[in-house]
C-alpha cells in the first residue's frame, strides 16, 4: 500500500493536509502550551532547562507523529498532555523536579506496558458509536462556541473570519479554513499586533536530568500523570480516529508514544499521546475530501513540531503571542464540520439517541472530579445511560394475570 499511496499523492493535495496541520500546531501552542511555562516556572527550572523541556516534547511529538502516520497512512496526531500539564503547575511545587522526571518515566513505561498488553485497544471496541459520537461532539462544543464568544472580546478579528469562513464556504468549500488562515494573519500584520521584529532563531541544547525514584512520586504524580493522559487523552483521541472512519489500533499507538515518552523523559518531557481537539483538525474533511490523503497532515504537523522543537522556546513564543482570540476563532471554524458530522453521527441511532444526547450534554459541560476531567465523566456517564435504556428488564408473565381477571370477572 505505502508505495501506491505515495506515487498517488500530488502537489495538489499537500497544501489541505499541511495547512491543517500547522492550525492544529498553532492551536497546540496557542492554546494551552502557556501551562507547560508555568509549570516550569513552578519548578523554579533554568531558561536552560525549561528550553530542553520544550526541545523534548516538541520533537517527540514531531518523530512520533510521523512514525505512526507514514506507518499507518493514516492522520495519526500526537501532543503533549494538557491536562497533565495543568495538573503539574501545582504538583511540581512539592516535588523535587529529579523525582519528577523519575515519575515521568514510570508512567511512560505503564504505556508501553499497556499497548502491548492489547488491552486498551479491546475497551475501545466496546464504546457504542452514538456514545462516541456524543462524546467527541460535547468534548468540541466549547470550542465551536469559542469561535463566536471572540465576537463580545474582539470584534473585528472574529468577525472578520466569521464572515470570511462562511463567503469562502460558499465560493470555494475546500479553501476556506486555509482562506481564513491567510486573511487572519494578514490582518493581524496589518494592525501591527504580531511583531516578528526581534524573532531570533536559536537552536535548543537538550538538558540530561538525572532521574530519582520514591514512593511518594510514584503515588502524587506518576499514576495521577498515567490517569489524567489516559482518560483526558488517549480514550478521547482514539474516539476522534474512529468518528472519522480510521480504524488504527490503539495498541501500537499507545506503545510507541509510550516509548518516546520514556526516552525524552530525562530532558523533561512530561507525557507526549495521541491528541484529541487538535487531531480532529486533521482527520476531518477539511485536512483532505479523501480520506486516504488525510494522513500527510499527520505529516506536516510532525515536521512543524520539529521546527519549532530544534528552535526551542523561540516559535513556540512566537505562537503564543497571537491574540487568543484569533486562535480560538480559528479552531472553532476549523472543527464546525467535525462538530456537525459527529452530532448528526450521535443522532442517527435512534434507539441509543438519549443516551448519545446524554453524553453529548455531559462531555460539554466538562465535569470535574477526584482530578479527572470532562472526558471521563462524560463517557461514563453516558455508557451507564446507554446501559440503563437499553438493557432489557425483566418482565413478569401475563397469562396469571388473565387467569386472575377471569376469576374476578
Amino acid at each position: 500500500m505505502s508505495s501506491h499511496s505515495l506515487s498517488s499523492v500530488r502537489l495538489r493535495d499537500l497544501t489541505h493536509p499541511v495547512v491543517a496541520g500547522l492550525i492544529s500546531v498553532i492551536v497546540n501552542y496557542g492554546g494551552t502550551f502557556i501551562l507547560v511555562f508555568q509549570a516550569a516556572r513552578v519548578a523554579g527550572l533554568s531558561p536552560e532547562s525549561t528550553a530542553s523541556w520544550v526541545w523534548s516534547i516538541s520533537i517527540g511529538v514531531g518523530i512520533t507523529g510521523i512514525l505512526l502516520s507514514w506507518a499507518s497512512r493514516e492522520p495519526i496526531i500526537t501532543a503533549w498532555s494538557t491536562p497533565a500539564a495543568a495538573f503539574l503547575v501545582t504538583a511540581l511545587a512539592t516535588t523535587p523536579y529529579a523525582e519528577a522526571v523519575g515519575a515521568y518515566m514510570i508512567s511512560a513505561a505503564a504505556f508501553v506496558l499497556l499497548g502491548m498488553s492489547g488491552y486498551f485497544e479491546k475497551v475501545i471496541r466496546l464504546i457504542p458509536p452514538g456514545v462516541a459520537a456524543g462524546l467527541l461532539a460535547g468534548i468540541l462544543l466549547q470550542f465551536g462556541i469559542g469561535a463566536f464568544g471572540g465576537m463580545s472580546i474582539d470584534p473585528w478579528l472574529a468577525g472578520l473570519l466569521i464572515v470570511a469562513y462562511v463567503v469562502l464556504r460558499r465560493l470555494t468549500t475546500r479553501y476556506a479554513v486555509v482562506g481564513i488562515l491567510v486573511l487572519g494573519l494578514a490582518f493581524l500584520l496589518i494592525q501591527g499586533r504580531v511583531d516578528l521584529s526581534g524573532l531570533q532563531l536559536t537552536l535548543a541544547a537538550p538538558v540530561f536530568t538525572l532521574p530519582a525514584f520514591s514512593l511518594n512520586a510514584l503515588l502524587s504524580l506518576a499514576l495521577p500523570l498515567f490517569l489524567i493522559t489516559l482518560t483526558g487523552q488517549y480514550m478521547p483521541g482514539m474516539l476522534v480516529l474512529r468518528a472519522d472512519g480510521f480504524r488504527s489500533s490503539a495498541d501500537p499507538i499507545v506503545t510507541v508514544t509510550g516509548l518516546g515518552s520514556l526516552l525524552m523523559a530525562p530532558f523533561g518531557s512530561h507525557a507526549f499521546n495521541l491528541a484529541a481537539i487538535t487531531a480532529a483538525i486533521c482527520t476531518g474533511r477539511e485536512a483532505h475530501e479523501d480520506p486516504s490523503k488525510r494522513w500527510l497532515a499527520g505529516i506536516a504537523a510532525g515536521v512543524f513540531y520539529i521546527l519549532v522543537g530544534v528552535f526551542g522556546v523561540t516559535l513556540a513564543a512566537v505562537f503564543m503571542a497571537f491574540p487568543a482570540t484569533f486562535i480560538t476563532t480559528l479552531a472553532g471554524l476549523a472543527l464546525l464540520g467535525t462538530i456537525g458530522g459527529s452530532l448528526a453521527s450521535a443522532m442517527a441511532d435512534v434507539k441509543g439517541r438519549e443516551a448519545s444526547l446524554i453524553t453529548f450534554l455531559a462531555a460539554a459541560a466538562n465535569i470535574t472530579l477526584l482530578g479527572i476531567g470532562g472526558a471521563f465523566w462524560g463517557l461514563v456517564i453516558g455508557l451507564m445511560a446507554y446501559a440503563v435504556l437499553n438493557s432489557r428488564l425483566p418482565r413478569k408473565a401475563s397469562k396469571p394475570v388473565v387467569a386472575l381477571d377471569k376469576r374476578a370477572n
